[in-house]
């Protein structure tokens, strides 16, 4: 049994790094923690904080990336996401720990897998593909706080420029982590712990995503993102792992 004291700093490092990553490419934060994170807490407290962490490095990121952001490519994507969400969080509530824990190690390997790959299948009608891509993302925001890869492989699909794919991005997981919040609120699972615990982490979040930023600006993108995403696959097994009960 670990003790708060040992939760808050293994905590404190993993969002560290989770920061570090969000701010030089612009997403990764919650596919980088929440596997992370449940080997030591329980999903049902992992995805309300990890929401709650988001809006913040999010809300940093945007002040930077605001002027790239294409609304006419993105407000398709984020309505559908916003539906998705409520569902999302449904899920959460009615699933059992394991379950989610493997659900959530799967979601990030695969997708760790597919963009480390160089999935690439362009999609010609952008508009209707919005709809499913966006929903998907909703219910998985809502679900494991991890909405980022189906977006992720939509844009990298569609050949977006590399500013307009991080504001984009940016943008679309702010609006769905704030409308997580309510519906999170409802089911009761942003309690005192769950908000002790988040400032706890906060100071953490700050210092990682501040030198990504940095970083960003002084080192190859293109190696960064491959490093992100060995580490996504290593906590995504991870997280399988601990679901499996082999953790």
């Amino acid at each position: 049994m670990l003790t708060p004291c040992t939760i808050i700093a293994a905590g404190g490092i993993t969002v560290l790094l989770a920061g570090v990553i969000s701010g030089l490419t612009g997403f990764g934060f919650a596919l980088v923690s929440v596997p992370i994170l449940i080997i030591f807490l329980p999903p049902k407290m992992v995805v309300p904080i990890v929401l709650l962490l988001s809006n913040v490095t999010h809300a940093i990121i945007l002040v930077e990336a605001l002027r790239w952001v294409d609304l006419k490519r993105v407000w398709l994507l984020i309505l559908a996401g916003v539906l998705g969400t409520p569902l999302g969080t449904y899920l959460l509530l009615i699933m059992d720990g394991s379950t989610l824990k493997a659900l959530i190690g799967a979601v990030t390997t695969i997708s760790a897998l597919a963009l480390f790959a160089g999935f690439k299948k362009p999609i010609h009608n952008e508009r209707l593909a919005s709809v499913p891509v966006g929903f998907a993302s909703g219910l998985l925001s809502g679900s494991t706080s991890m909405g980022g890869p189906p977006v992720i492989l939509f844009f990298s699909n569609q050949g977006a420029e590399k500013q307009v794919f991080r504001a984009n991005l940016t943008l679309m997981f702010t609006i769905l982590s704030l409308a997580t919040i309510p519906s999170q609120v409802v089911g009761g699972l942003i309690t005192k712990e769950v908000m002790t615990y988040t400032l706890w982490f906060t100071p953490a979040l700050l210092m990682g995503t501040a030198f990504g930023i940095r970083l960003a600006r002084k080192v190859s993108e293109q190696v960064f993102r491959r490093v992100t995403l060995i580490v996504v696959m290593a906590t995504g097994l991870s997280a399988i792992a601990a679901g499996a009960g082999l953790l």
